[in-house]
């Protein structure tokens, strides 16, 4: 993939979310995936109670990473691609008031929304950033805990993901990510006939890429477990993996 392709699948990305985000803020349903599917979207949180509507509407995920990365009081949380916020602010919830929740994106009309979202949740611990999740804007070691829900399928440049999280989480540190990944044998052309690049599935991983991409980037621990299946060929993943 030239340059010139990374930077128009990063644009047509940003585009669906822009019009997502639009979309929830005036009221209407939003889905990024099969509506049915209790895996997927808001389903996919057992108990979503005192949040704000429309960070519920918001959710397009698939899955629920904060059960994933096991957070604990204290720590400081970075989600990739954080959307409208739910997975954030349900962040911010287990690491307490002493624990700190950034989010980051690159779509403005994205972060309007997680901000207003995070000012009505009353959520004080919690920070969104505009940029991209291939080079995040915080410092080396700054992070006990990153997460993400079905957007690192999405990057064009996977290997700068990986290594930017490495970067950026402290020694012990924990990935706990949900993502859409493909099995081995499917070739670009079969994903391509299973779903839009910008729909996660024409554009995502397979599970060796994914696995040799976190090892490449140093990482250890690697788990990649399947949860559900989202087309033929094609699973809904829970990833962990630590930086030593």
């Amino acid at each position: 993939m030239t340059l010139d392709d990374r930077d128009e699948v990063r644009a047509a990305v940003a585009a669906r979310y822009a019009g997502l985000a639009r979309a929830v803020r005036a009221g209407q349903a939003v889905t990024d995936g099969d509506p049915g599917d209790p895996s997927c979207g808001a389903p996919a949180y057992p108990d979503t109670s005192g949040l704000p509507e429309a960070a519920v509407r918001a959710s397009l995920g698939c899955g629920n990473p904060v059960a994933v990365a096991d957070l604990r009081p204290g720590e400081t949380v970075l989600d990739l691609g954080s959307g409208g916020g739910i997975d954030v602010l349900l962040s911010a919830r287990r690491v307490g008031s002493t624990g700190k929740a950034y989010g980051l994106d690159m779509t403005e009309e994205m972060l309007d929304l997680a901000r207003a979202n995070a000012r009505q949740a009353g959520a004080e611990n919690v920070e969104f950033l505009r940029g991209q999740i291939e080079a995040i804007p915080l410092p080396d070691c700054s992070v006990d805990v990153i997460i993400s829900n079905c957007v690192i399928n999405l990057s064009t440049d996977r290997a700068a993901v990986f290594a930017e999280s490495y970067r950026v989480l402290r020694p012990g540190g924990r990935l706990g990510i949900s993502d859409i990944l493909a099995e081995d044998h499917l070739t670009p052309a079969q994903q391509r006939e299973r779903g839009a690049e910008v729909g996660c599935i024409a554009g995502a991983p397979s599970f060796t890429e994914y696995r040799d991409g976190l090892v490449r980037a140093g990482f250890t621990g690697i788990s990649i477990t399947p949860t559900h299946q989202v087309g033929d060929g094609v699973h809904s993943a829970i990833i962990r993996a630590i930086r030593p």
